[in-house]
């Protein structure tokens, strides 16, 4: 009987998959089995960048002349360049600690291996590695325990956010020092990780939280600063800072500023181009600076822009046949592409089926598991890379010939960076040369060393080092994807290179090919094509590279895009994140803003009952209210009767604009001038007989043009009983208000009794409004025993009276465009007479939303 009733039950759940349609399954943010896919889920907040130009806004301008708005923007430029520093600070420690414990690591395990090769306790310098790996590795394991959102690269996050998407806790504080502390354990600790990509989140965070001089994770650090203190000026903020990362990891300020323009900012102009260009520079000037001074003892000689430096590219002098490369190599170099682009598409397909088993199999179980998958992925790498280099390395004598003479410029001692192990004294093991070095090191290796590395070595170095990596990103502690996808590259392009120097006898520069391979590669699993180009020729320092990077990356791009997305828009929409595109599909434009819209409203009046606003807020979770009257028959009647319907009426009547009586106020205004010209103008206006009360015409048309409704007061609710006219009854847009706005109104006590005058009510500066970002009240920590619930609170004031809006048959393009480039967060839909119909959110306009409201479409045709 179990078994039969189980039966019944998948039957019948199957039956209710299979009818859902495919707007059903958006809606409701749930994964289609059969196509294996996560749609966007509906629980992610939106950021706000247009600015509420309400009356508060404006008083709080007019107090703002000429010299404190030229204060104000200084301050904005000194924050700008304190981010910067900042951040390059960050990045010196980083690399200042990560450099410490691989040094004594690989010192402690070096000299271990060097004594065991002749003794034969190997082992116990697997051991001693094993330690040290799986110490650092559950630091930084444990440290995203603390705060999940510190796993990652956290630039699939911040390109969320930049795209208008508030993902939780991403730029908090105790983010910000999980995501340092681990991403250097994590580097230290063998795993094959970057600190670059972290490092863009750390700026980020930096460029979040500097401006706000407040933290939410330590209550102490607070003081009050009540400026930048909006959804716009945070985001610009951030945008410098994941610029200022950029060019702290690679030495790139140039290719910083274009990382921010081309992955995540809808919104730009010039003049935050120059602030993040100015943050960037800044950050890495004094990276540069410190890292000169420490490294090299030579204080303001400016050696090292970067934590990751490719090292000068140049031929030895002598070899006046060497050249970097030549017309012949780009064909070469688009075969490279085309390839890179397919092993970056089979990257992003295997780490993407990694990551839904992970969502599936791990994360719902017990967070120490993570832990463990941690521990055990550093594990079987510490394994696969000993014994590796034991057993599949190759013994390679020692020559001076081995070795460019830009090796000097490259700032790097490569004899020192050569490793013997499991070798006799005169020769190396060019395995272990890869494996047991700092990621950084093996690249400059790759790019600088001739004659160093067979080909069966590179081959073998190239699929571990591919399928650890996939394997890695993504595990529970915080790693970046630069690098390692940039040594993967390397490895393959110094492979093609000496197949085609030795096998083929081609002249060509082998470290060419290395950087080719890198740029092809890290091409095709990021997909990343002018931010990533103008990266890898500041890194270089060679503009001659310009043309055969561009044409590498595109190719890559290309052909990646043919299987699949980047890997960071993945790890979006596995995140379910609604991330909006830079524009729609052509097809879309065979919907209207009527088609995606939302018409079911939950809407406030001018003047409200708190008792309605607290009834509002507890029972829905939507972020912004439309401000509405109703358009009423015999609205003299019930103005007679209740203040709160005559106060909304009242409103609405002040704010209905008429073309005659907008003449007549012009009138007025021309009238008292001096000039004859202006006097007249209105002489020969034919005048608009006045009704009585004053009311004109056309006002009295707007109030019949619609049969009379149920007489409802502004603080009744819905009823079930409704017909479909009551409950879609015609509703006059004002504008809009937040929930932050009138939860803040609510618990600041904000209203006036009925048998007063709206003028009675408190009114809140701007500041006061601004207060508690970005961390605002809730609803439910109001105390109801402190209002009078019959108290009506007037919303003019702070509601934005002038938002933008769309006509009902606006094309979905249109829609699309206008919404993602001002950064929108709500998008009314306005009809012909001023009401509104619907309303747009982000979550409208996604591609799979879209598509199934297309599919919809054509079922309907």
């Amino acid at each position: 009987m179990a078994c039969c009733r189980s039966c019944l039950c998948c039957q019948c759940c199957c039956r209710d998959t299979e009818t859902r349609t495919p707007e059903e399954l958006t809606i409701l943010g749930e994964t289609r089995e059969e196509e294996d896919e996560i749609l966007p889920r509906k629980d992610y907040e939106s950021l706000d960048y247009d600015r509420c130009i309400n009356e508060t806004y404006m008083d709080a301008l007019e107090g703002m002349d000429n010299k404190r708005a030229k204060k104000y923007e200084v301050v904005k430029w000194m924050l700008v360049f304190a981010i910067g520093v900042s951040i390059g600070l960050v990045g010196l420690f980083v690399d200042f600690f990560v450099r410490l414990f691989t040094q004594l690591k690989f010192s402690v395990v070096g000299n271990s291996v060097e004594e065991c090769t002749e003794k034969g306790c190997l082992a116990l310098s697997l051991l001693e590695l094993l330690a040290f790996n799986m110490t650092f590795i559950l630091i930084a394991s444990v440290l995203v325990l603390v705060e999940p959102v510190a796993a990652g690269s956290g630039i699939p996050e911040i390109k969320s956010y930049l795209n208008g998407v508030k993902v939780p806790g991403i730029v908090r504080l105790r983010t910000f020092v999980c995501k340092v502390v681990g991403v250097l354990f994590a580097v230290a600790g063998g795993l094959f990780v970057g600190k670059e990509g972290p490092m863009i989140h750390s700026g980020a965070i930096i460029g979040a939280g500097l401006p706000q001089f407040q933290s939410i994770t330590f209550k102490k650090i607070q003081f009050y600063f009540p400026y930048f203190r909006s959804d716009r000026d945070k985001r610009d903020f951030v945008s410098a800072g994941a610029a200022a990362g950029v060019a702290a990891a690679f030495g790139a300020p140039i290719g910083g500023t274009l990382f921010s323009l081309e992955e995540g900012s809808s919104f730009w102009n010039q003049a935050l181009t120059w602030k993040v260009l100015f943050c960037s520079m800044s950050a890495t000037f004094t990276l540069n600076f410190f890292r000169s001074g420490i490294n090299y003892n030579k204080w303001g000689s400016f050696q090292l822009p970067g934590l990751l430096n490719f090292g000068e590219f140049k031929c030895s002098d002598g070899d006046k046949a060497c050249h970097l490369w030549t017309v012949v190599d780009l064909a070469f170099f688009v075969l490279m592409g085309i390839v890179g682009g397919l092993l970056g598409a089979l990257f992003n397909c295997i780490n993407k089926r990694l990551a839904k088993y992970r969502m599936k199999n791990v994360h719902p179980k017990a967070r120490v598991i993570r832990v463990l998958e941690s521990l055990l992925v550093s594990m079987v790498t510490t394994v696969v890379i000993f014994v590796a280099s034991m057993t599949l390395g190759e013994c390679r004598d020692l020559s001076p010939a081995t070795t460019h003479n830009s090796t000097e410029a490259v700032n790097v001692d490569v004899n020192s960076t050569i490793r013997q192990f499991f070798c006799s004294n005169k020769s190396y093991n060019d395995m272990a040369t890869l494996f047991f070095n700092p990621q950084e090191v093996a690249i400059h290796q790759l790019f600088h060393q001739d004659a160093t590395f067979s080909p069966v070595t590179l081959s073998i170095f190239f699929v571990l080092y591919f399928l650890l990596a996939c394997w890695t990103y993504g595990v529970s502690v915080p790693s970046g994807l630069f690098v390692p996808s940039l040594l993967c590259g390397a490895s393959l392009g110094r492979l093609v290179a000496n197949v085609l120097k030795t096998n083929l006898g081609m002249q060509i520069y082998p470290g060419t090919f290395a950087l080719i391979g890198a740029a092809a590669f890290l091409g095709g699993v990021v997909r990343m094509t002018i931010s990533l180009t103008v990266i890898l020729i500041e890194s270089t320092n060679e503009i001659t590279y310009g043309l055969p990077i561009m044409i590498t990356l595109m190719v890559a791009k290309w052909t990646g895009d043919f299987f699949n997305k980047g890997i960071y828009d993945i790890h979006i929409l596995l995140k379910g994140v609604p991330l909006l595109e830079w524009e729609t599909e052509v097809e879309m434009d065979k919907l209207t803003a009527s088609d995606i819209m939302d018409p079911n409203l939950t809407y406030v009046y001018p003047h409200t009952r708190v008792q309605s606003l607290v009834s509002i807020l507890r029972t829905t979770v939507y972020h912004a209210f439309p401000v509405v009257t109703e358009n009423r028959d015999n609205e003299r009647e019930f103005m007679k009767g209740n203040i709160l319907i005559s106060n909304n009426i009242r409103f609405k009547k002040m704010s209905v604009l008429t073309r005659a009586g907008e003449q007549r106020r012009r009138c007025q205004s021309m009238k008292s001038y001096p000039s004859s010209e202006l006097r007249n103008v209105c002489d020969d206006q034919v005048p608009v007989e006045p009704t009585e009360e004053g009311q004109d015409i056309l006002q009295q048309m707007l109030e019949r043009r619609h049969i009379p409704y149920p007489n409802l007061y502004p603080d009744q609710s819905p009823s079930e009983d409704w017909t479909m006219e009551e409950r879609f009854r015609p509703l006059t847009f004002h504008g809009l208000i937040l929930r932050s706005q009138l939860v803040t109104l609510l618990i600041r006590g904000v209203c006036y009794a009925e048998n007063q005058s709206s003028a009675t009510q408190p009114r809140l500066s701007y500041a006061e409004m601004t207060e508690d970002y970005p961390r605002f009240p809730d609803i439910h920590d109001l105390d109801l025993a402190l209002l009078n619930p019959r108290m009506i609170v007037d919303a003019t004031p702070y509601m934005n009276p002038s938002p933008y809006t769309v006509s009902p048959n606006t094309h979905v393009s249109q829609v699309f465009n206008l919404f993602r480039t001002m950064g929108l967060r709500h998008l009314p839909v306005v009809n012909a007479v001023g009401e509104i119909v619907g309303i747009i959110t982000r979550h409208n306009l996604t591609h799979e939303y879209l598509l199934a409201k297309l599919r919809q479409h054509y079922i309907t045709i």
